[in-house]
Formats: structure tokens, sequence, C-alpha cells
């Protein structure tokens, strides 16, 4: 297929009018009235359900079906290896000290957050998304199987080229570039994380050169250069996270979003310290005291550790203790609405193509 046409195919794949998706942010972000704005906008709205339980995902598909009868998506992590036996103890007496300043109980030895993926997997396919993606590795066999039986389109994130040639070699059908710009949880699974910081400029054309699917790019895009920009090195779309985050409709807390529109270039870091896997996020006073620390837990568990500090501080206003989840071009989000924001996406791309073609 020319890849002067890539765009209009993944859009026609995707079942859109335009292959501007909005990233799959896990959390709570992704309320039903965000998935719904986008994908009633031409856009593809993702839910990001990693976290959720399998009724949960059957509710929250229910309430955006109820919203939009366009398509959407619906996104989970790829199962990781389960952490064996773990002292604790050492994290706890850190966390200790912070829940004593913000009044909260001592904390609790950490269980696994994560629902049984086999269990949402069942959700899933019963929810209506068009899309199932997935990051941090790639599901089973059969669970790809299964789903595209059901005739769900399928997207895995790669961090680097051979990523996405494993995921092509598992028969996905779309491939989500993830550069190091990119805001939340890196999606690296087939090498270390930091040889894998491999910024969008530079992975998008080697990965459309690589694979045969549809690459789209995601890290640093948040207006209608970043469209134009993606698909000159070959994208056929694009995904944007935090150009949504600060939309109304968006889950997150208001001072999450304050945050967000107070955001510089040079503010972000790649932190282990909320979930025991590396993510990038706006620097704080949690990230910085966890810096250097050998007390982190392995993924999930500091994650499950992290919870009850991070849902105290987000309640009283704290931004210290949250995880403020941001991609490096944070600076300019908008805070519009989300229908809005897409519909300003497409214009501007256009009219800069236009622009271009006339010189």
């Amino acid at each position: 297929m020319p890849r002067s046409n890539a765009w209009s195919h993944l859009a026609s794949l995707l079942g859109v009018e335009h292959p501007i998706i909005q990233a799959p942010m896990a959390g709570g972000a992704t309320t039903p009235e965000l998935v719904a704005a986008v994908s009633n906008a031409g856009g593809l709205g993702s839910t990001g359900a990693a976290y959720l339980k399998p009724e949960d995902i059957v509710k929250h598909s229910r309430r955006v079906r109820e919203l939009t009868d366009r398509p959407f998506a619906i996104n989970l992590f790829a199962p990781q290896p389960q952490p064996g036996e773990v002292d604790s103890s050492r994290m706890l007496a850190v966390l200790a000290r912070y829940h004593q300043e913000l009044g909260l109980a001592p904390p609790q030895p950490p269980a696994n957050p994560l629902p049984p993926f086999e269990e949402q997997v069942d959700a899933i396919a019963e929810s209506g998304a068009r899309v199932f993606s997935f990051t941090f590795g790639i599901p089973p066999a059969a669970v790809l199987e299964r789903l595209k039986a059901r005739g769900m389109v399928l997207a895995g994130t790669a961090t680097t080229v051979r990523e996405a040639q494993l995921l092509e070699a598992a028969g996905v059908d779309v491939v989500v570039a993830q550069g190091s710009e990119a805001g939340g949880h890196r999606g690296t699974f087939a090498g270390p994380f930091e040889a894998a910081l491999v910024g969008t400029m530079a992975l998008v054309p080697q990965m459309v050169d690589a694979v045969r699917l549809p690459v789209v790019a995601s890290g640093g895009i948040m207006d209608g250069r970043g469209l134009v920009a993606a698909r000159v090195l070959g994208a056929s779309g694009v995904q944007l996270g935090t150009a949504f985050l600060t939309c109304p409709e968006s889950g997150i807390a208001a001072v999450y979003k304050a945050a967000l529109r107070e955001a510089r270039d040079d503010m972000t870091v790649v932190t282990r310290a909320f979930s025991g896997r590396p993510a990038r996020g706006l620097a704080n006073a949690f990230t910085e005291a966890l810096a250097d620390t050998k007390e982190l837990l392995p993924y999930p568990l500091q994650h499950a550790a992290t919870t009850p500090l991070r849902s105290a501080a987000a309640a009283r206003g704290d931004s210290r203790f949250i995880a403020l989840w941001s991609g490096q071009a944070a600076a300019l989000s908008r805070g519009k609405p989300a229908a809005e924001l897409v519909r300003e996406l497409i214009e501007e791309s256009e009219q800069l193509t236009l622009q271009v073609t006339e010189r």
C-alpha cells in the first residue's frame, strides 16, 4: 500500500473519520464522557482499563455506548511475570513518613492490584469496542486470536523497531510507536527501557521502514504541527495523551490539571517511584525523594503500596504525592472540551498542509 494512502487506510480500518487516537490512559483519566466525545468528533476515544475490574469494564463500556455509536478502543496491560516473595518493610517505612504527614493509617503490605487478565478479556470481548489495544508486551496468542475472531482491531505499543517487528509477527493490525517524549508508563518489553528511550522523530520513520503494518506516532504530539510532522515521517495516524488530560471531560484531579497547565518542557522525569515501572511525569516532592532509593518494590506492588497516599493527596489537592503523568510537551495543553480539541487538531493540520503544498 502506498504510504500516501496510509492515513485514510488506517481511518478506514479503525472505522473513524480521522486516525487521531486519544491515548488509553489508565487510572481514571479516560472517563466515558472523554472517550465518547473524541469518538463523536471523528477520532478514536480509548478507555484505559488496566486497573478496572471486569464488571467495571462492562459498566464503563455500556456508558460509552450510550454516549456514542462511533467506534472506540479499550486498552489493557499485557500480563506480567508475577513478583516472587518480596520484603516490603523498608518501602513501607519510607511511605509511613508521608502517611503520618497526611494523617493516614500506617501503610500495609501491598497485594497485586491488577484484576485477573483473562476475566478482563472476557469483559472486553462483550464490550462492543472496535479496537483492543495493549502495552507492556504481547498478550497470549489465544487472546489475540479470540478478539480478532470477534472482528476487533488489535493495536500494540512498541518503543523500538525490534518490538514493532515482534508485534507484527504476533499478528497485530496496528503498531503504536511510543516515543521517549510520551507521558505515562513506558511500554518497553523487549530489552532494558534505558536503551528504548528513542524520540518520536527518530523512531517513527525507522519503524515505518521495518514493518508492513500501519504505524501510529505517539509522544510529544499536541497540535496540528505534530499531526503534519507525523504524517510526513510516514505515520498512518497519531495518538495523543497529555493533550486530552486537561480537557474538562478528563477524570484526573483538578490539582493535576493545574500542574499540567503550568508545566514547562524541562519539568518531566522518568521515574519508578509511584508504580515500580518506568513512567514519565512531572517531577514533584515524591519523585525527588525516591529518585535514588533502593527500597522500591517491583511493579505492580509499588503501585499498590502508593495508592492510599496518591488517593489522599489527590483528594486534598496536594500535588506533592500524586503521579503527574505527562509528556514533554504539556505546556502546549489547551484545556478545551475534547471535541473542540479534535476539531482544532484537524483544522490546524489541514491549514498547515495547504501552506506546505503552496510553498
